[in-house]
């Protein structure tokens, strides 16, 4: 079931990306949602995907 989630979350962010806003919105509600390890997972995920989006970049301060 965990992986499931956070697949469904990885899957939300990657739809949202288009838009800083809407991606700093839907990290906050993942990180409320995920649990600690899978967050460690979800930073990992995280790192990768926005070395190509450094609009993106900001979002990532709220899961340090």
């Amino acid at each position: 079931m965990t992986k499931v989630m956070l697949d469904y979350t990885k899957s939300i962010l990657e739809r949202v990306s288009f838009d800083p806003a809407l991606f700093y919105k839907e990290l906050q509600k993942a990180i409320r949602s995920l649990l600690p390890y899978e967050m460690e997972q979800l930073k990992v995920w995280l790192l990768n995907f926005t070395k190509e989006k450094p609009e993106l970049k900001p979002c990532l301060e709220v899961i340090k």
